[in-house]
């Protein structure tokens, strides 16, 4: 017997060199560059010069540290939509920006200075912002090439950096134009402030972490009462969580609706302290006081006392209205007969958290004489409620806003009592000298303030508390609001004119209230700024909510910082009247010598020369604080967007974290507002943040930190990719080895499509082989169609044009790319046409009419993927069309003819599909018995079959037969046929195993 003829060499494989194994970690940065080499970024922009621009401007990292993976997601989602919009034929240009003054970066080089045991104050301004300088341009460099490694496709040669010159002039320019408009002012508010770094901060700064404070409860005891005489005598409890703010009180709050009653507590056991959770000695200064507080808060006031009392106690109820005009004594009036003697009553303290050198401030030293022993008046308020406390609210108005607020209309002015580093002050009446305030012990129930308090007979309860606590996100260390002179940009001030007419309001005196307001003849920057978040688009729609609620509820925009690292806050006050100097010529000139030597040229300045002639530098204060860095990163819209494409442009598209809606969302809205009257974006997409394969949030200390430096180096920076276009990134997103995994599968399906594709259009020659849509078969006919939807569902995520809700959602084109790729082609066309490829003739018209075809889909696929993998796309591209200039980001998207487009088709096909996936699970369980090899073996009897028309439903299931019979239901039996030896399949003109069926044995014969 002679062995059949083996066919092999005459069926038509796929042929191609382009590798299975992907290898990405080391193919990634030759690409890289490859492109780098030939400009890849410079000749793009050159190819879509002229045409209709679309531009994302780049919100602004920190020059500070290597790159974590919130900033690979960031990152990559903006170079998803450049390159989705340059291959709409857009010009997409990106500008990477750092962001390189203010705290971080100078809390580094003080850092470096403590190691050394140096005071950093000690060293030239100068000498210590060229540190400065110096550290954030090596973090620039260091950040650059791992966001290149990444795919990110960029100026890169010309990056924006809010330190060089141009920035800082266009910085302090901006700032300029708030001031000569009027929107500015210098006022004494509280405002969040670090003792531990001795700055203000912005709320984007700050960070709210749990911790244990100790809660309070303490008694005023009230000394006049016009409207409830009764009250005389007792005691007024308020509670508070900030022990350090009793030395700065000055009033007590109340609200006017509330019912208040004054009790007169029994004497009976204390509720042991295991109940009560306390970890202090027993408290019984309450034991014969009448005790006035909210009668809804009796109950929990009770627990904390651990006093018995009943309802017969009740020696005066009555509204909050009633307690105007009523005064209360501070209760450490007494303690403290000789003011400004020496220490304070009882103990002392030094050092701990935040401890630091206590500074003197300057003043009035008769004004504070006798402070204690002001009278405290009751005044109302309305941010007093019952939700917890005793319904009374001890006021500091140098520590909260809305004590400043209610004080102030009752000219209680603040004190200052609380240094820049959290220390009372050397000459205060009660603990001068001492602290720092948000040290845990200072303010502990054995801490000098209960320590003091107690012996004063003033401390009813003290024991922990466990709360949210805002913190510095620099150096973790607790804040406090603490009122200091600081220059405000008003949300509710009209503003006037660009070139105001009118005589500007004198600055606000420390001491004093605001003066006169600005003029009425323009909006206010929270009416603008308001105005300007419904004129855009926010993606998600919910986003806007967000912003709108942190617009509608923010107060005064805080813009000086006491720190040395940033663009000053250049201006001249004069001393006499308070008022900043605003004249254009002295602007120009200031903003000439900042674009000579940038920031540096202000501290270094010959003033004289700056102000002219006009002015003399004797009757002026040269401000030296800085600006806040979110007014820097604010105005990068005008040295970014406006300096390269024009006076007036605004940005397409700004994309950033959840957490920018306070940040440079807000900040750059309120810059442009302010100077511009809009805001500097059409539309903002928000997402979430990057969290571990378990949904928490990465820390170093949990040791959960995914690195995406590693990830890189490992399986390369497409995977990466995928994961970041595949997520729903609106909300918050995991990452860990299995979502990797996942990520790394699709890529390799997505890759194997492409392979396949390659080998099969080998030799490809459009020229002699393409057919037109009229002569493709019925299924090449219904794959145009789902290539046609396909195109039309990734357009509505890429173009904004098409007002879709889809818009920018990645996920869902990732999701709709791939499978169409695994199930469209792959599992279902590629599956039934291999025959056609492998053993059909050349020239036979079916299987020109599958390349050219393919053609379309490899054109097509290999321009929707070069934004989500583009490293991975132009090895693709190359490896069909191998060129040293060209490359598969210079191409546009694809022409698709949407009458292609068959919806009747799409019907039919939709239930051929479903019946085959029907077919083969029927053929199943004779695979698994191995009664048939391969569903070829499979003679299958239908109950129904959907009318085919000219479909060969056998080759679309590929089986050797299908027949009808009788019901609804499948049966499947082994054929009786015989297998062709070329092509495999069991056909009726095949006498034995391994002879030709007819098709074979013409296309041998050719």
């Amino acid at each position: 017997m002679t062995d059949a003829p083996d066919y092999k060499s005459t069926v038509f494989l796929p042929q191609t060199d382009f590798p299975m194994k992907a290898g990405l970690a080391q193919k990634e940065p030759a690409i890289a560059a490859h492109w780098e080499a030939m400009d890849l970024y410079g000749k793009l922009r050159e190819k879509r010069a002229g045409r209709e621009r679309f531009i994302l401007h780049d919100g602004p990292p920190y020059a500070n540290g290597d790159i974590h993976m919130g900033h690979a997601m960031n990152k990559v989602l903006k170079d998803i939509i450049v390159r989705s919009q340059s291959l709409l034929g857009k010009d997409a240009p990106y500008v990477p920006g750092w962001d390189c003054h203010g705290l971080p970066i100078e809390w580094k080089i003080e850092e470096e200075y403590r190691k050394k045991k140096l005071n950093k104050d000690e060293v030239p301004a100068q000498e210590f912002r060229a540190q400065c300088r110096a550290y954030a341009d090596r973090w620039v460099g260091v950040q650059k090439e791992q966001f290149k490694r990444l795919g990110v496709m960029g100026d890169w040669a010309d990056p924006y950096l809010t330190m060089k010159f141009d920035a800082e002039a266009t910085i302090v320019g901006e700032l300029l134009k708030f001031a000569e408009s009027g929107q500015l002012y210098r006022g004494a508010k509280p405002v969040m402030w670090s003792p531990v770094e001795k700055t203000a901060l912005a709320e984007a700064e700050v960070e709210y972490e749990d911790v244990t404070s100790t809660q309070i409860d303490v008694a005023f005891e009230i000394v006049d009462a016009p409207n409830a005489p009764e009250l005389v005598g007792a005691y007024a409890v308020i509670w508070t969580t900030t022990p350090w703010t009793i030395p700065v009180n000055q009033a007590i709050a109340y609200g006017e609706e509330i019912e208040y009653v004054a009790i007169q507590f029994e004497k009976a056991p204390l509720i042991p302290i295991t109940e009560r959770g306390s970890p202090d000695t027993p408290i019984d200064n309450s034991q014969d006081k009448i005790l006035l507080v909210a009668a809804c808060l009796l109950d929990s006031l009770h627990l904390r006392l651990g006093i018995a009392w009943t309802r017969e106690n009740v020696i005066w109820r009555g509204k909050g209205t009633q307690l105007a005009g009523a005064i209360a004594r501070h209760p450490m009036a007494k303690s403290l007969r000789h003011p400004g003697e020496g220490r304070g009553p009882a103990s002392s303290f030094e050092g701990g958290e935040g401890s630091g050198t206590p500074d003197q401030v300057r003043g009035d030293d008769k004004a504070r004489l006798g402070f204690f022993d002001r009278p405290r008046p009751f005044l109302p308020a309305d941010h007093v409620t019952t939700d917890a406390g005793t319904g009374l609210v001890h006021m500091s108005p140098d520590h909260g806003e809305e004590d400043f607020i209610a004080c102030k209309k009752l000219g209680i002015d603040p004190v200052f009592a609380v240094n820049d580093a959290g220390f009372y002050r050397d000459d205060w009446e009660w603990l001068p000298g001492q602290g720092s305030v948000i040290n845990t012990k200072f303010n502990g129930v054995d801490g000098p303030i209960c320590t003091d308090l107690r012996a004063a007979g003033a401390l009813l309860s003290a024991s922990d508390f466990r709360h949210s606590y805002p913190h510095s996100w620099r150096s973790k260390a607790r804040i406090i609001y603490r009122c200091t002179p600081q220059w405000f940009i008003p949300m509710d001030k009209p503003s006037g004119n660009a070139t105001p007419d009118y005589p500007l309001p004198p600055l606000e005196p420390i001491t004093g209230a605001l003066a006169t307001a600005l003029p009425t003849n323009g909006p206010t920057l929270r009416g603008v700024a308001l105005d300007a978040i419904q004129n855009t688009r926010w993606v998600p729609e919910r986003s806007r909510n967000r912003i709108n609620a942190m617009v509608s509820d923010r107060p005064d925009w805080v813009i000086s910082r006491q720190r040395a690292w940033g663009v000053p806050i250049a201006l001249y006050v004069h001393r006499k009247s308070g008022q900043y100097l605003v004249d254009p010529a002295v602007n120009a000139r200031i903003i000439d010598a900042f674009k000579a030597a940038g920031a540096d040229a202000w501290f270094g300045a010959d003033h004289q020369a700056l102000l002219g002639s006009d002015y003399d530098l004797a009757d002026y204060e040269v401000v030296t604080d800085i600006l806040d860095v979110w007014f820097d990163s604010g105005s990068t819209h005008s040295f970014v967007v406006e300096a390269r494409y024009g006076e007036g442009t605004r940005a397409d598209l700004y994309v950033e974290g959840s957490d920018q809606h306070r940040g440079w969302f807000q900040s750059s809205l309120l810059e442009s507002s302010g100077t511009r009257g809009r805001a500097p974006y059409d539309a903002v997409l928000t997402h979430g943040f990057a969290l571990d394969g378990t949904g928490k949030k990465m820390s170093k200390s949990l040791g959960n930190v995914v690195d995406p430096l590693k990830i890189m180096a490992e399986s390369g920076a497409d995977i990466l990719r995928v994961w970041v276009a595949s997520t729903d990134y609106f909300d918050d997103v995991r990452i860990g080895k299995e979502v990797l995994a996942g990520s790394s599968d699709a890529y390799r399906k997505l890759r194997n499509t492409f392979r396949y594709m390659l080998g099969a259009l080998a030799d490809y020659d459009e020229v002699t082989e393409a057919v037109s849509y009229a002569e493709m078969p019925e299924l090449e006919r219904y794959m145009l169609h789902r290539l046609a939807a396909l195109d039309a569902e990734l357009k509505s995520v890429v173009d904004k044009a098409a007002d879709s809700d889809n818009w920018l959602e990645f996920s869902r084109y990732t999701r709709a790319l791939f499978d169409f790729a695994n199930s469209d082609l792959s599992a279902f066309f590629f599956d039934i046409r291999k025959d056609c490829l492998y053993c059909d003739a050349p020239t036979d018209p079916k299987r020109r009419a599958y390349r050219t075809l393919l053609d379309t889909l490899f054109h097509a696929l290999v321009r929707y993927a070069a934004p989500i993998i583009p490293f991975t796309a132009e090895e693709v591209w190359q490896s069909r069309f191998p060129s040293n200039e060209d490359s598969v980001h210079f191409l546009e998207w694809p022409e698709i003819d949407h009458h292609w487009l068959d919806r009747d088709l799409d019907d039919k096909w939709r239930e051929l599909r479903t019946q085959r996936e029907q077919v083969n699970e029927a053929i199943e369980p004779l695979r698994r018995e191995k009664i048939v090899r391969s569903s070829l073996d499979a003679d299958v009897t239908m109950g129904e079959l959907l009318a085919v028309g000219d479909v060969d439903f056998a080759e679309v299931a590929i089986v050797a037969r299908v027949t009808m019979g009788q019901g609804d239901g499948i049966t499947v039996q082994p054929s009786t046929w015989h297998k062709c030896g070329r092509c495999w399949r069991k056909l009726p003109e095949v006498a034995i195993d391994g002879a030709l069926c007819d098709r074979c044995d013409a296309v041998l014969a050719r």
